[in-house]
């Protein structure tokens, strides 16, 4: 991951165009770059778990999955890449039997590392990846979601993508503060007890959403369907394989639908 992430800063140093892909989204060399060095090294170090990547899925390249599986997006959240922020991510995601498992999620504009895993826990690091070439001695800190006040929530909500429906949930529940993040970053405010809940009513894909779920799951809060049933993985015989359905992810204290 970190060295997806001196790929990713580079092209942006460097300075490239960017091209819309046909749902609409935009692309750029740091996305196919990063993609492919993902996919080295998950090949070279767990051979015998695919992998799902965004750029490669879209392209028609999709594995069978029947078992476990790898979710990789290179870069969540190009728009913010391409504006010049820094709430864009490299995320990895394990999925068994249609859950997430196992996360990491990494910042490279500012070096924040977070990871999570089922029945073990979730922490946060920093990690430079201009200067470090694995993630070796970090100090890790344990992180936990917080316990929510239901008549003072406070959710994130997208930089880029906050829909009318979105809105509409957010007055609805009486949110009294939101703070907005792009990416990831959403579900990691959550763990880390920044926030409470986190709506999203617009589409995801599968890719964007497992490794901060894993994360979340693993400091203690939900990722759940609209409808409060199961949020679950691996949808690819679907007519847009793994297009998420809208959702609601929260930490302890709020009670979903």
């Amino acid at each position: 991951m970190l060295a997806a992430g001196r790929v990713i800063l580079k092209v942006r140093a460097d300075g490239s165009d960017h091209s819309i892909k046909g749902d609409g989204s935009p692309v750029t060399l740091a996305d196919t770059r990063a993609e492919y060095i993902l996919l080295k090294a998950l090949q070279a170090t767990v051979p015998d778990i695919p992998v799902v990547a965004e750029e490669a899925a879209e392209a028609g390249h999709i594995p069978k999955t029947a078992g476990a599986f790898f979710l990789v997006d290179p870069l969540d959240g190009t728009k913010e890449f391409i504006r010049g922020g820094t709430d864009f991510t490299v995320n990895i995601g394990l999925i068994e039997n249609g859950l997430p498992v196992f996360g990491l999620i990494y910042v490279p504009a500012t070096g924040r590392f977070y990871e999570g895993e089922a029945g073990q826990g979730a922490w946060a690091a920093d990690i430079d990846c201009n200067q470090h070439d694995i993630f070796a001695d970090m100090d890790k800190s344990p992180i936990a979601v917080r316990t929510a006040v239901p008549q003072n929530l406070m959710a994130v909500a997208s930089r880029s993508h906050r829909s009318r429906e979105t809105n509409a949930w957010l007055e609805a529940h009486n949110v009294k503060e939101t703070v907005a993040a792009g990416s990831s970053l959403k579900f990691c405010l959550l763990a880390e007890g920044k926030a409470d809940v986190y709506p999203r009513h617009g589409p995801t894909m599968e890719w964007d959403t497992a490794a901060g779920h894993a994360i979340l799951s693993a400091s203690g809060g939900r990722v759940v369907n609209l409808d409060g049933s199961a949020f679950l993985y691996g949808k690819a015989d679907q007519q847009r394989p793994y297009l998420n359905p809208g959702f609601i992810a929260y930490g302890a204290g709020y009670r979903a639908a």
